[in-house]
C-alpha cells in the first residue's frame, strides 16, 4: 500500500486541475446546467476518481481524499474572501450584456452568450423585449441579473443560504 500522503497531493492537483478547466471552459456551466452538463459533471468525476486516490479503494483512501478536498475548499474560499485579486483572477468579472436597451455584442460574444439565450434570460424576469431592459449582467456565478423601468420582483433561481466562515450569506 502506498503512503496516504501521495492520496493527498493527488486530490489537491486533481482539485486545481478542475478548478482551471471550468474557469477556461467558462462558468455558464455551474449554475445553468443542462442534462448535458450534469452528465458531463458526473463522467468527470468518476474518470478523476482513481487519479486520486490511486490504488488505493480503501475507506481510508476515501476518506483522505474527501477529506483533502473539503480542506482545499475551505481554504480557497477563505483566500476568495481575503482577497479581491484572488477572487477575480479564480472568478473573473461581471460582464454586462445589455445597456439602455441595447445589447453589446462583443460582450455576449466574449460571454459566449446567443442572441436566444439572452432574450431567454431577459423573459425569465419578467421583461418582454431586450429594447425594456435598463441593465442586464452576466454575474461571476453564472446567472443574468436584469433590471428593467418596469421591474417586477421575480426570481429565476432559488439559491440556497450557504455559511462561509461562521456567518450565513444568501
Amino acid at each position: 500500500m502506498e503512503p496516504l500522503y501521495f492520496i493527498i497531493i493527488r486530490a489537491t492537483v486533481i482539485y486545481f486541475l478542475v478548478i482551471l478547466a471550468i474557469r477556461v471552459f467558462g462558468k455558464r456551466e455551474i449554475s445553468q446546467l443542462s442534462v448535458v452538463d450534469l452528465v458531463f459533471i458526473l463522467l468527470i468525476s468518476n474518470s478523476v476518481q482513481n487519479a486520486m486516490v490511486g490504488p488505493s479503494s480503501s475507506l481510508m483512501g476515501g476518506i483522505i481524499a474527501a477529506g483533502t478536498l473539503f480542506v482545499l475548499n475551505y481554504v480557497l474560499e477563505f483566500f476568495l474572501y481575503r482577497s479581491k485579486r484572488f477572487s477575480k483572477l479564480v472568478q473573473g468579472e461581471s460582464i454586462m450584456l445589455i445597456y439602455q436597451g441595447k445589447e453589446l455584442p462583443e460582450h455576449l460574444k466574449k460571454a459566449e452568450i446567443s442572441e436566444d439565450e439572452l432574450e431567454e434570460a431577459v423573459r425569465e424576469h419578467g421583461v418582454d423585449k431586450i429594447s425594456d431592459v435598463d441593465l442586464a449582467v452576466l454575474e461571476r456565478d453564472g446567472n443574468i441579473s436584469v433590471l428593467s423601468k418596469n421591474f417586477q420582483h421575480r426570481t429565476t433561481r432559488k439559491r440556497k443560504a450557504h455559511k462561509v466562515f461562521g456567518r450565513e450569506t444568501s
